[in-house]
């Protein structure tokens, strides 16, 4: 986990927060333990430039996912896989749960389970339907974290 922005407080009890949040998703998804998962926590101005970048949309996001595993079998890597990347516009995090009326930690909980099921292999079509929008509502569930 890295804070790199300071628009957004974010204390060590929230970064504690997300480091559960990944681990047990990763035991939900029956991910090794040990996977490597890096995090950075940044402002909309980071992520535009990194949404622009790689994706061609000159815009801010919520969430990005680099994985590191593209077309590879995931316990065919190693023996602890690194799954990739996942970076979290904090701004927008913060805007999204206020438009949805519920805390910044569960507003970070769906981005990050959202993110790593990018790195697990899991996508999305344009209107977000079917199996990783049903896994995700699945694993938000099993997580039980409150509004």
């Amino acid at each position: 986990m890295q804070n790199d922005q300071v628009e957004v407080a974010c204390s060590e009890a929230l970064l504690s927060f997300c480091e559960q949040v990944l681990t047990r998703t990763l035991g939900i998804l029956q991910l090794p333990a040990e996977a490597e998962v890096s995090v950075m926590l940044v402002n909309n101005e980071a992520i535009q430039a990194l949404n622009l970048e790689y994706r061609g949309l000159d815009r801010p996001t919520d969430v990005l996912s680099f994985s590191q595993l593209e077309g590879e079998e995931l316990f065919d890597v190693r023996d602890v896989p690194i799954l990739g990347d996942i970076v979290i516009s904090m701004e927008q995090a913060q805007a999204q749960a206020v438009d949805y009326g519920h805390s910044l930690e569960r507003e970070l909980a769906f981005l990050l389970v959202h993110g790593l099921l990018h790195l697990a292999g899991y996508d999305h079509d344009e209107e977000f339907t079917g199996t990783m929008r049903d896994k995700q509502e699945a694993i938000m569930q099993e997580l039980a974290i409150g509004r």
